[in-house]
C-alpha cells in the first residue's frame, strides 16, 4: 500500500537546516532524539535501520499502538504484526527510514555511497563498530571532507571504559546524579526520564551545529565525540562546584535545595505546592503570605546564609501553616503575592494544560498506518524560521525505495532484486 502523507511533509525552504542532509545510522535514544531536533529544523534524515527488526526500540513495550492497515512486508518488526512501539514514535518523527544489510558487502557500499551525499553521519554504536563496517571517520573523511560525523557512546571514544556499553541508567549512576537524587533515607533513585540519553543528544545536536558552521566558513567536517558520561557530568555544575570547594560529596537531600530555602515542595490539606523563595524581596513577601511578617526579622532568617543555617527551624515553622490550606488556595495566594510557585502535576495534567496548548507543545500529525498521532511539539520558538513537525515516525521500510531510486538511481528491478539477496 502507499502510506497517507502528512501535508506538511515537505520541509519548508527557509527552515534553518532545510537542505541538510543527515545519514542516521543510530538507535534507541541519544542519537535518534538529536538527529529528530535536526528534521523538525528542516533536515533530510535518512534513518538507516537493521532490516528485519530495526531500531531496539521498535520492540520496547508495552505499550504499543495497533496499527489500523499493514505497510509493505516488513512492517511486522520487533513490536509484531501491525504494532508501533510508542517509544520509538516518540523520537523518530520527520524522518525516512530505509532498510540496509551492513554485513553485506553491497549494503556497505550503499552506505559509502549515502555518506557521499549527506552533510552529517550520526552513530551511536560501541567505539570501533563503524570502523570495522569500514564506515569510520577517516575513511568516510576521505570520500567526503565535509561529512560532519558525530559519534555517541556511553563513555566516549577515548579513555579505559571507552568499549563499555552505556546505557542510560547506568550512566546515571557512574556520573553521580543517583546518588545526590532521591530522600535521604532513600536508596539512590534515577530521574524519571533517560537524562543521560536526552542531554547527550542535546549536546550532539550543539555539536553537529557548531561543526556545519565551520564546514560553512570554508572548513572540513570533522568527527564529534559525544560520550553519554561527559553529557551529564556537566549537568552536576554546583554540586560538582561545592565537591571541589569542600572535599566533601553532597548528598541526597530528597526536594530540598543545597543552598536555597525555602525552596521545595510543601505537604498542603489536599496535596502538595512547590514554593521559590530564591531572593530577599521574595522571602519578605512571603512571610506576608503565610499570615508571619516577623519571620522576616527574626535574626535566624534574616538572609538566605541564614534561612540555610537554620532550616530544620525555618521548616518546623513554615510546614504546619502551608498545611493547613489547601493547594489551590495557596496557588492562588502566592499568585497574588508575586511568588514562584509549582502545582505537582501528573503527565497527562500536565500536557492538557492550558499553557502547553498555548505553547502548542502537543501536537497531531497523520501515521502511515496508525493514522492521526500526537506527539510532542517543538520547544525552540523562532519566529521568522520555526521548525515544524511534518510527518509522523516511519514504519519500518518505509522508504527505502524512495531513497535508493532518488538519492542513488537504481531501478526497481534493481531494489527487488537487493530485497529478494536479503540486501535491503
Amino acid at each position: 500500500m502507499t502510506p497517507r502523507s502528512s501535508p506538511a511533509s515537505s520541509p519548508d525552504p527557509a527552515a534553518p537546516l532545510a537542505g541538510t542532509r543527515v545519514l542516521d545510522f543510530s538507535r534507541v535514544l541519544a542519537g535518534p532524539f538529536a538527529t529528530m531536533m535536526m528534521a523538525d529544523m528542516g533536515a533530510e534524515v535518512v534513518k538507516i535501520e537493521e532490516r528485519t527488526q530495526g531500531d531496539d526500540t521498535r520492540g520496547w513495550g508495552p505499550p504499543f499502538l495497533e496499527s489500523r492497515e499493514r505497510f509493505g512486508p516488513a512492517h511486522a518488526g520487533a513490536g509484531g504484526a501491525g504494532r508501533e512501539s510508542v517509544y520509538f514514535l516518540s523520537v523518530n518523527r520527520n524522518k525516512k527510514s530505509v532498510t540496509l544489510n551492513l554485513k553485506s558487502d553491497e549494503g556497505r557500499e550503499i552506505a559509502r555511497r549515502l555518506a557521499g551525499l549527506s552533510d552529517v553521519l550520526v552513530e551511536n554504536f560501541r567505539p570501533g563498530t563503524m570502523d570495522r563496517l569500514g564506515l569510520g571517520f577517516e575513511e568516510l573523511h576521505r570520500l567526503n571532507p565535509r561529512l560532519v560525523y558525530c559519534s555517541i557512546s556511553g563513555f566516549g571514544q577515548t579513555g579505559p571504559e571507552r568499549d563499555r556499553a552505556g546505557y542510560d541508567v547506568a550512566i546515571q549512576g557512574e556520573a553521580g546524579l543517583m546518588s545526590i537524587t532521591g530522600f535521604p533515607d532513600g536508596p539512590p533513585t534515577k530521574a524519571g526520564v533517560s537524562l543521560a540519553d536526552l542531554v547527550a543528544g542535546q549536546y550532539a545536536m550543539q555539536g553537529v551545529l557548531l561543526a556545519l558552521r565551520v564546514v560553512q566558513n570554508g572548513g572540513e567536517g570533522q568527527h564529534l565525540d559525544i560520550a553519554l558520561l561527559d553529557s551529564l557530568l556537566s549537568l552536576l555544575t554546583f554540586q560538582a562546584g561545592s565537591y571541589f570547594a569542600t572535599g566533601s560529596s553532597p548528598r541526597r537531600r530528597g526536594n530540598l535545595h543545597p543552598m536555597i530555602t525555602p525552596y521545595e515542595t510543601y505537604s498542603t490539606s489536599d496535596g502538595y505546592v512547590i514554593i521559590a523563595c530564591g531572593n530577599e524581596g521574595l522571602w519578605k513577601r512571603f512571610c506576608d503570605v503565610l499570615g508571619r511578617p516577623d519571620l522576616a526579622d527574626d535574626p535566624r532568617f534574616l538572609t538566605n546564609f541564614d534561612r540555610v543555617a537554620n532550616r530544620d527551624a525555618l521548616a518546623a515553622l513554615i510546614t504546619p501553616l502551608v498545611a493547613a490550606r489547601p493547594t489551590a488556595d495557596w496557588l492562588d495566594r502566592l499568585d497574588r503575592a508575586g511568588i514562584p510557585r509549582g502545582a505537582v502535576r501528573t503527565v497527562d495534567e500536565a500536557l492538557e494544560s492550558e499553557q502547553v496548548r498555548a505553547r502548542e507543545m502537543v501536537q497531531a500529525v497523520e501515521h502511515a498506518t496508525l493514522g492521526p498521532l500526537r506527539t510532542l511539539g517543538i520547544p525552540v520558538k523562532l519566529s521568522a524560521t520555526p521548525g515544524a513537525v511534518r510527518s509522523a515516525p516511519p514504519v519500518l521500510g518505509q522508504h527505502t525505495d524512495e531513497v535508493l531510486s532518488g538519492l542513488l538511481g537504481y531501478s526497481p528491478g534493481q531494489i527487488a532484486a537487493m530485497r529478494a539477496a536479503g540486501v535491503v
